[in-house]
């Protein structure tokens, strides 16, 4: 029977579906992390009697006419660009974006990443870096005898070296936007790499047109709302038994079918 074939697309559906929002809920604690979401899609149409054919001589049709269709399948997991809150952490080399774009990172194979984890550290070297090490883009150098570092609103990093009194100017963190966001591949550690869907990097500083500001001492937290992700589990987990319910149905059906011939 087609219904055996049809639910059995609707359970697979749900399982990834779950898989998603399973997802979803691990991360709330990630920072810059951006929630996913299922997209469903119809499958082909088995069409029986077409709408709008021809029934009688004097040109009557058909009105609506007779389609099956085939079930269904995930078609997309975009992400929500939504914006998480900020969290307070008192770090100075912790930043959070509040707007639009994402901090530029080196990978170690020579690509340039993007994130919205703005949880820096300073290495060796006193260049600025993600957690993993990776730096960050344009590269930032805080010497070593450096006190009282600020990083403003427009992503200028300032600091005063040595016994000076005044403030010098180190670097300024640029940010990277996307025509098309959800475009972007992720790649783990809290990084995406531009794809030919996103389109290419624009980049320019925070603040300035279209692009969003920078907070010190802040990070952005994951935009995930755990009751949502709890709802959305609970209409998965129906629909699954739903189908479920249908395949044992269908399958009772085809016996009582059977013990008829």
């Amino acid at each position: 029977m087609k219904a055996l074939n049809i639910a059995a697309t609707g359970m697979m559906a749900q399982e990834t579906n779950v898989a998603v929002i399973s997802h979803n809920i691990a991360n709330m604690r990630t920072t810059g992390y951006k929630e996913m979401r299922a997209d469903f899609q119809d499958l082909l149409y088995q069409t029986l009697r077409r709408q709008g054919s021809s029934t009688s001589e004097s040109g009557t049709q058909v009105p609506a006419g007779v389609q099956i269709g085939s079930g269904v399948r995930i078609v997309s997991t975009p992400r929500m660009m939504s914006q998480g809150d900020p969290t307070a952490t008192g770090k100075d080399t912790d930043v959070a974006i509040r707007g639009e774009g994402f901090f530029q990172v080196l990978m170690p194979d020579g690509r340039t990443a993007y994130t919205r984890d703005g949880s820096f550290e300073i290495d060796s070297t006193g260049t600025l870096v993600t957690e993993d090490g990776y730096t960050v883009q344009p590269a930032i150098t805080i010497p070593q005898n450096a006190s009282d570092i600020t990083i403003s609103n427009t992503g200028t990093v300032q600091a005063k070296v040595g016994n000076a009194t005044t403030t010098t100017t180190l670097g300024q963190i640029n940010l990277a936007r996307f025509m098309n966001k959800t475009g972007l591949e992720a790649i783990g550690d809290n990084l995406f790499l531009e794809t030919s869907s996103s389109g290419p990097a624009q980049t320019g500083n925070p603040g300035d047109e279209g692009y969003g500001t920078v907070l010190q001492n802040y990070l952005e937290a994951s935009n995930v709302e755990a009751v949502s992700e709890l709802s959305s589990l609970i209409e998965a987990q129906r629909a699954y038994e739903m189908n479920s319910r249908i395949i044992k149905a269908a399958d009772e059906m085809s016996q009582t079918t059977a013990n008829l011939s």
